[in-house]
């Protein structure tokens, strides 16, 4: 599946605040499923950083590999 270059750069912060408002909704909230919204807030907060992670260790490694060197 393919998305575009600026939702796919996005989608880490996304998931981080759709998961801060889950968690925050659950603090605030006087009724409702308290505990689903803080597993859900802290799923989403999760995700967001294990992507946020990934991709900048990813992108740090490409940067130090040489493909010239494969060419010799």
């Amino acid at each position: 599946m393919w998305i575009p270059r600026p939702l796919y750069e996005v989608l880490p912060y996304a998931y981080m605040a759709a998961g801060a408002a889950a968690l925050g909704a659950a603090f605030l909230a006087e009724r409702g499923p308290h505990g689903f919204l803080m597993f859900i807030g802290g799923l989403g907060l999760t995700v967001g950083l294990v992507l946020w992670m990934r991709r900048r260790d990813y992108r740090a490694n490409q940067s130090e590999y040489d493909s010239r060197s494969l060419d010799e």
